[in-house]
C-alpha cells in the first residue's frame, strides 16, 4: 500500500470563490481508477503555513504509478494545480513493519501477501 500525501497553499484568497473552486476541482482524483480512500483535508497546525491537504491510498506501486499517467490527473496538474497553488510538499508513505506472509493457495502451492 503506497499513502499519497500533499499539503498545499493557494494563490486565492482564503474563502474565495476561487479556492472553492479548486477544490472543487480535485474531486476529479477520486475517480481516477487505482485511488482509494481519496480525502480534501484542512490542515489545521501553527507549525506550518499550508492551508489544505490531500491524502490517497494505493494498493500498489503499479496503481500509483497508473495514477500518476491518467489523463484526468495530467489535466489537473497543468491546468489546476500548477497555475494555482502557491506552495506544497507531497509526501508518499508505505506502513512500516509489514512483512511478506506466505498462505497456502488452493492446491498446495503458498503465495506471499502483506501483513
Amino acid at each position: 500500500m503506497i499513502r499519497h500525501t500533499v499539503v498545499f497553499t493557494l494563490k486565492h484568497a482564503k474563502g474565495s470563490a476561487e479556492e472553492a473552486a479548486f477544490l472543487k476541482a480535485a474531486d476529479i482524483l477520486a475517480k481516477i481508477p487505482g485511488v482509494e480512500n481519496f480525502e480534501k483535508l484542512r490542515q489545521v497546525s501553527p507549525k506550518n503555513n499550508y492551508a489544505f491537504g490531500f491524502s490517497m491510498e494505493f494498493a500498489d506501486q503499479r496503481a500509483y504509478d497508473g495514477y500518476n499517467i491518467h489523463p484526468d490527473h495530467v489535466a489537473f496538474v497543468r491546468d489546476r494545480w500548477v497555475p494555482e497553488v502557491a506552495d506544497f510538499m507531497e509526501i508518499d508513505y508505505t506502513p512500516l513493519g509489514r512483512q511478506p506472509v506466505e498462505r497456502p493457495r488452493p492446491g498446495g502451492s503458498a503465495a506471499a501477501i502483506s501483513r
